[in-house]
C-alpha cells in the first residue's frame, strides 16, 4: 500500500471516530432528558424513543460506520424535545424532577433598583 493510501486509511479511521463519538454525545444527551418526559406527552415520548431505538436498530439509512444520520435523528428529537421543555416553562407548567419554584421567594420578587 502506498503512503497516500495509508494516509487516506488513517483520515477515515479519525472521521469515523470522530462521528461515533458525536453520536455517543447526543445520544447521552438525549437520555438525560427521559426524566422529563413524563411532563412533556406524547409527542416527547415519541421523539424520545423512537430516535434511541432508530440508533440502535441495525438498519440505517447510512451503513452503521457511518453515523451521520443516527446523529442528524438524535440532534432532530433533541432539539424536538427542549422546544418542548420551553413551551412547557413558558407556559408555567412545572416539569418533573424541577423544584416548585425558585429558591429564595423574596428575593426572586424584589424590584431591582
Amino acid at each position: 500500500m502506498s503512503r497516500q493510501a495509508w494516509v487516506l486509511v488513517v483520515i477515515a479511521g479519525i472521521l469515523a471516530l470522530a462521528t461515533l463519538v458525536g453520536a455517543v454525545v447526543l445520544a447521552v444527551r438525549v437520555v438525560r432528558t427521559r426524566r422529563l418526559l413524563a411532563g412533556l406527552g406524547a409527542g416527547g415520548k415519541v421523539a424520545f424513543y423512537g430516535a434511541l431505538i432508530y440508533t440502535i436498530f441495525p438498519v440505517d439509512l447510512l451503513p452503521d460506520p457511518i453515523y451521520l444520520d443516527d446523529m442528524g435523528v438524535l440532534a432532530g428529537a433533541l432539539i424536538y424535545l427542549s422546544r418542548l421543555v420551553h413551551q412547557r416553562r413558558a407556559a408555567g407548567r412545572r416539569l418533573p424532577g424541577q423544584p416548585d419554584g425558585p429558591p429564595d421567594r423574596d428575593r426572586a420578587q424584589r424590584p431591582v433598583p
